[in-house]
């Protein structure tokens, strides 16, 4: 049995999202359709360039060094895209990250260009 295009796209139905009002009046997006949505969060506490060469004389102990400063914040990044900056603490003998500035949309949506 074959589906003609016509078919198929008739068979297909998405959900939209629309704005629904809230408490206080104004209209909020329905955003419960991509909360389950997985992305890759990443930090970045530095870059470094080096000759293959130099990669495989690398060994336990070897220190590389990264083209940031000590105390330079950490770079968020989701699925590729800048969102945050942050700096490292510890919690409960657990490594996390303080979010000391968030990029706003605006500058994410310029960096992509």
């Amino acid at each position: 049995m074959s589906i003609s295009n016509a078919d198929a796209a008739m068979a297909a139905q998405f959900e939209t999202l629309q704005a629904e009002p809230a408490e206080g009046g104004g209209a909020d997006l329905n955003l419960d359709v991509i909360l389950d949505v997985p992305v890759t969060l990443s930090l970045e506490v530095g870059r470094a360039r080096i000759p293959i060469r130099n990669l495989l004389q690398l060994n336990q102990g070897s220190v590389v060094e990264l083209e940031r400063e000590a105390g330079d914040p950490l770079d968020l990044y989701v699925n590729g895209t800048l969102i945050a900056h942050g700096e490292v603490v510890v919690v409960n003998d657990r490594f996390g990250v303080r979010l000391t500035d968030v990029v706003s949309p605006s500058e994410r949506i310029r960096r992509l260009k």
